[in-house]
């Protein structure tokens, strides 16, 4: 206990100089730390270090430095522009995480230990030096005895020791932001540190990385879209994981896509088309898909496809969410601000006491300058972050499950725009999502839909009847009411009914006018009345009588 209270002291100081030595301590404001904090600011012998690096570029040399967790950390921070100022988003989003490799001796050990069989005797063919290396694991070739290429993925060993120790002062230091920041609350650093903790846990167990993909193996099975390697579950483990070999283009290798000929512009709204299909067909998406994680098949230059890899995060969202996003999405394309803002309310991504109309007009304020702009200008990932930003001042929750769409989003239209500048997101996404709303409406939609529940409403059906009863005895034995609290009851109660009075007695008033009115209109219908019998008169008295409202003393 007291080596790794010691080891964990020794990397917080290492962390505190490397902050110094960037100047990091500019982000924080200097009047709201204490005394002796605002001491040795004055006294760092760092205080006028690296003068010509931006803020952005010093945190980001900062993060490098401190090692994986950080970097994958400040990956993470780089898609929360909804928190962070674009400088400082910007310089995140450079992070690479890229690390030496550890001994290839190391990974055979490692191999054999998992699948209790020799290197040699498991693959026809293995090659000790790795094709690739990052922060978690590092991947070697391999061919197995089939002729069959392949990659080896393999966990970095004793990995989850340093992660934790790195979280646990990166929930330290996310406590010291939220206390000493000037915008240190809004951030939300402890919350933002909690998803990336379940992000980065996860990718820790390979045998959930090798689920995912043959999850989205399986649903664009036969697809021109988009191809998903094969997982080989036999020698697949918690810390090694075996899929097939890919060849393909880098989709960032611009001069080899045009080299081939391939049609970028349908290879960009292609990726708009996963995206969607993805997120409200499936409703399972692939959540990083930055450039190193996607490669191009152009075989046929014609018709390109895809490769996906690294399907350690992906994204799902409940029924719920996934119907109200498609709604406010069609309801910022149509500028419908109040639709938008009342889904925010009804879907609880917003309290339920947020004033509709104070809610619809900032969306209008963020919206209308955005929509000034020629279309293929807009940014559709931007926009979904500047009305993010706008509901978090309603204090919209952060919703784990959109972040990640949010930063697939950005993602996936940054890769489309670099592959086709012109390329129109809006074309591809509002008839999409026009077309799923419809189909989800449906009457074969709905059947499919109560198909599902109907197993579980069977089982519950014979609890009914206890469960009824069981109310009944709750609501039978509880203890009622004070007797202020019916004295106060009965205040509410009576005016409630006096409003309904008055509210009914207009009505019945407005209704005698109108039918008055009708009859004048018509011609003798002034001569008919004053023909009419006193036995008539009385009548419509006694009934004008019976039927106005009174004030009942029961309610």
């Amino acid at each position: 206990m007291t080596s790794g209270l010691f080891s964990r002291s020794r990397r917080l100081l290492l962390i505190l100089r490397v902050a110094g030595r960037y100047r990091l301590q500019e982000f924080v404001a200097a009047e709201s730390l204490p005394a002796t904090g605002r001491l040795l600011l004055r006294l760092s012998p760092w205080r006028n270090s690296h003068p010509g690096m931006s803020r952005g570029e010093r945190l980001r040399r900062a993060l490098e430095e401190l090692g994986p967790v950080f970097i994958k950390f400040g990956q993470l921070l780089s898609t929360r522009r909804d928190l962070l100022p674009a400088d400082i988003a910007d310089e995140l989003a450079r992070l690479q995480d890229k690390v030496p490799p550890f001994d290839e001796t190391l990974a055979a050990e490692i191999i054999e230990s998992a699948l209790s069989e020799p290197v040699n005797t498991l693959f026809a063919g293995f090659e000790a030096l790795p094709i690739a290396s990052a922060s978690v694991a590092q991947v070697h070739g391999a061919t197995l005895h089939s002729g069959e290429e392949v990659v080896v993925k393999v966990l970095r060993p004793d990995i989850e020791p340093v992660i934790r120790q790195d979280l646990a002062l990166l929930y330290t230091l996310a406590r010291l932001v939220q206390r000493y920041l000037p915008d240190g609350r809004r951030l939300r650093p402890v919350e933002v540190v909690a998803d990336y903790e379940l992000t980065i846990l996860d990718e820790l167990d390979l045998r959930r990385e090798a689920a995912n993909a043959s999850q989205l193996r399986r649903n664009f099975e036969g697809s021109d879209l988009v191809y998903v390697p094969q997982v080989h579950w036999d020698y697949t483990r918690s810390n090694v994981m075996v899929a097939e070999r890919i060849s393909g283009i880098p989709v960032t290798d611009m001069a080899a896509l045009e080299a081939r000929g391939t049609d970028l512009k349908l290879l960009a709204e292609r990726g708009v088309e996963i995206f969607f299909t993805q997120v409200f067909r499936d409703n399972f998406f692939h959540a990083d898909m930055h450039p190193g994680n996607i490669f191009v098949n152009a075989t046929d230059p014609a018709n390109p496809r895809y490769i996906a890899v690294d399907c350690a995060i992906v994204g799902s969202l409940s029924d719920a969410d996934q119907y109200y996003l498609a709604r406010n999405l069609l309801a910022v394309f149509q500028r419908d601000y109040r639709a938008v803002a009342e889904l925010h309310v009804e879907c609880g991504w917003v309290p339920p006491g947020t004033r509709v109309q104070d809610f619809e007009s900032a969306m209008r304020a963020v919206c209308e300058p955005v929509f000034e702009r020629p279309i293929s200008d807009i940014s559709f990932g931007q926009l979904l972050i500047y009305l993010f930003s706008t509901a978090r001042r309603f204090d919209m929750e952060v919703q784990p499950a959109l972040v990640l769409l949010q930063k697939t989003l950005l993602n996936i239209e940054g890769l489309g725009r670099q592959l086709y500048p012109q390329l129109n997101l809006w074309d591809t996404a509002q008839p999409f999502l026009e077309r799923w709303v419809q189909e989800r409406y449906s009457p074969q939609s709905v059947l499919r839909r109560l198909q599902r529940h109907v197993p579980s409403w069977l089982e519950q059906l014979p609890q009914v009847p206890d469960a009824v009863l069981d109310n009944l005895q709750r609501k039978h034995t509880a203890p009622g009411p004070s007797r202020q609290q019916q004295k106060q009851q009965q205040r509410v109660l009576a005016a409630q009914s006096a409003q309904r009075q008055r509210v009914a007695r207009r009505r019945a008033a407005a209704a005698a006018l109108a039918a008055g009115g009708l009859v004048l209109a018509v011609p003798g219908g002034w001569a008919f009345i004053a023909a009419a019998p006193v036995a008539s008169w009385l009548l419509l008295g006694a009934a004008l009588v019976l039927l106005w409202p009174t004030c009942n003393p029961g309610e």
